[in-house]
């Protein structure tokens, strides 16, 4: 008999900024994070300050279990050296910095959804585009959340993957990214480098 385990949804978005500044956007973060913790989702994100704190803090307030990727070393480095909120009921400490944090951050999760965002963000972003990862975008959050399919399509000249969903309601995108995690199930490619030939997929 297979076993199933509860999807694990990474949370990725500003740490500091004018997108923390703004109260919807923040409470649209911490809806987020309720939303994930009903549903019985993990929640997950980079330990950091900013949206996806408060995405934590929604989590927290439903009971949902949570984890943070650290770019630090120890909890000591991690509150005194990286200033960061350590509310998770489970902390990894990777010593890798910000941006391998990343990897690490995006690879655990089955869908990874961006709020707001600045060139952090947009790392995490790129980095969850080129490996195929399910994403979901909380639109009209300020930063990056926006001008997704301008950077892809226009900038970038490359596709909106069929895995890339967006909507301003958490619930709502949490439904839409729930989907495409079941209907494209990874690889669907890793790097840009390696396609994945099965029938609709790459």
């Amino acid at each position: 008999m297979p076993h199933h385990h509860r999807l694990k949804i990474g949370v990725m978005g500003s740490a500091s900024g004018p997108q923390t500044e703004d109260s919807l956007a923040r409470e649209k973060a911490r809806e987020l994070g309720r939303e994930i913790a009903k549903r019985n989702y993990i929640f997950i994100n980079g330990a950091c300050p900013g949206l996806p704190n408060d995405a934590l803090l929604g989590a927290r307030e439903c009971h949902g279990f949570t984890i943070g990727v650290s770019p630090a070393f120890s909890e000591y480095q991690h509150v005194n050296e990286y200033l960061s909120p350590h509310g998770h009921d489970m902390i990894i400490y990777t010593g890798l910095g910000f941006m391998e944090r990343d990897i690490i951050n995006i690879r655990s999760s089955d869908g990874v959804v961006i709020i707001g965002g600045g060139i952090g963000t947009l790392n995490e972003f790129t980095i969850a585009y080129d490996e195929g990862r399910p994403i979901g975008v909380l639109t009209n959050t300020g930063g990056i959340s926006n001008s997704i399919e301008h950077i892809v399509v226009e900038l970038c000249q490359r596709e909106m993957p069929a895995n890339l969903v967006m909507d301003d309601d958490p619930a709502k995108l949490l439904d839409k990214l729930e989907v495409v995690i079941k209907a494209f199930p990874l690889p669907i490619r890793e790097d840009g480098r390696v396609r994945d030939m099965r029938k609709g997929r790459g």
